[in-house]
């Protein structure tokens, strides 16, 4: 009777962690190009609103955001539900267009800089920086800086879930707690 018990005990906790692992998994986030978002905000029949994520090869800040806050679980649900998400190298080669302008790499100091990256962060150069854009790919904010998962994940459902229209940034945070 014991090693009956013992087995299902077992049993029960490989298929827990089998479960487990196959959430884990399954939140891996689906980035795409900034054509391919703009593709699907122009075609879908519902489109979702335009998260980029700015960062470069070097930074160090940029990789831990990528690994801590769009690897939870719960912050990976959230934004495949209600963004399309790019990754947008803000050292970039690529032209990319953005209502009607082409915007190209500037080669400037040891690196440089990609012409859309700098508009989007309104000129001001800083990595990780996280845009925010409504569902016909106008700037709601960027948000400059390493954010850990809850805070980040407050500032994404202010936008996403359209609290931005009735709410101050301030009010919405007083009332969160923050």
């Amino acid at each position: 009777m014991k090693s009956n018990a013992l087995y299902i005990s077992k049993t029960v906790l490989f298929i827990a962690f089998i479960l487990i692992s196959s959430i884990t998994f399954a939140q891996e986030v689906n980035w795409l190009s900034w054509n391919e978002a703009a593709e699907l905000a122009a075609t879908d029949k519902n489109p979702k609103k335009v998260f980029i994520d700015v960062y470069t090869d070097w930074c160090g800040w940029c990789k831990k955001m990528d690994k801590d806050t769009f690897q939870n679980p719960e912050v990976a649900v959230y934004m495949a539900e209600n963004y399309y998400m790019v990754k947008l190298d803000g050292e970039g080669k690529e032209p990319i267009e953005y209502k009607g302008k082409i915007y190209k790499f500037v080669p400037s100091g040891r690196k440089g800089y990609h012409e859309f990256a700098a508009a989007l962060m309104q000129g001001r150069l800083s990595y990780p920086t996280t845009i925010f854009l409504d569902e016909e790919l106008n700037m709601l904010s960027p948000v400059p800086g390493y954010q850990k998962p809850k805070p980040f994940l407050e500032i994404a459902r202010y936008f996403g879930d359209n609290i931005y229209k009735e709410k101050k940034w301030d009010a919405y945070v007083s009332k969160t707690g923050k």
